[in-house]
């Protein structure tokens, strides 16, 4: 019996091999990337399927994560790729990381650096640039508004950090946790960062808002200041300061 070749358009494939009606058909979770890809990106090029130019493009690219890493100016230079395309991507990778970010709110409390690690991770894990975050908490340990409240190089003239834990009384919350993150992969405190940590921490004893933890966080992995002790010993460190005063 000889085997019917099919043209590179995905309508002349069976229907059940198309992309979109094997998703609504067997679930989103049977596809391939590119497969997945091919959805957002409705059609292909002369000679190439959506799913073909998928495949090209996530090959050119290396893995998933850099359509997320990757600017849209940078995307639409890719054959294949409009902007209205990479509009597209970005849209749908947003969404994920919000919908992520709803999931893990909706566990309610963060007890550990570990969970707050996993709670900001997709958001922060492929920026380019350091962005310095502070999650407000009730006493329940529920994080109850998070803020971005720094974008650049984290230095205590650009973060304000009386200013930042001030805004603990406006929102109700009892405790933060800071975390920025190092564009760089790795978790290595700077003098700056301590530095900065010492101030945040000082900051929350003078205004009585409890300061839990600053994370960094890296590719996959993150450093925590209240796991190393740091926290507590600038605690200390004030405290003893202000008794001798």
């Amino acid at each position: 019996m000889v085997k019917k070749i099919y043209e590179n358009a995905i309508s002349n494939w069976p229907e059940e091999e198309r992309p979109r009606e094997k998703l609504i058909l067997r679930g989103p979770e049977v596809l391939s990337n590119a497969e997945l890809l091919a959805i957002l990106l409705r059609v292909g090029v002369k000679g190439q399927s959506a799913v073909d130019l998928a495949r090209s493009i996530l090959q050119k690219l290396g893995n998933l994560r850099a359509l997320d890493r990757w600017e849209p100016e940078e995307l639409a230079k890719i054959h294949g790729l409009s902007l209205a395309k990479v509009a597209q991507i970005k849209a749908a990778i947003e969404l994920g990381k919000r919908i992520l970010a709803e999931r893990k709110k909706t566990l309610g409390r963060v007890y550990s650096s570990r969970q707050v690690f996993e709670y900001l991770l997709p958001g922060m894990r492929d920026l380019k640039r350091e962005i310095f975050k502070t999650l407000y908490l009730n006493s329940r340990n529920e994080i109850i508004r998070e803020a971005t409240v720094g974008v650049g190089t984290i230095n205590s003239s650009a973060i304000y950090p009386r200013e930042i834990l001030s805004q603990a009384y406006r929102v109700g919350a009892a405790a933060v946790v800071f975390a920025h993150n190092h564009p760089s992969g790795g978790t290595t405190p700077s003098s700056e960062d301590r530095r900065v940590t010492r101030e945040l921490v000082v900051a929350g004893e003078a205004v009585q808002v409890t300061v839990l933890d600053h994370l960094i966080i890296g590719e996959n992995c993150f450093f925590s200041f209240a796991d190393e002790g740091f926290i507590d010993r600038y605690r200390q460190e004030y405290r003893q300061f202000m008794q001798r005063e």
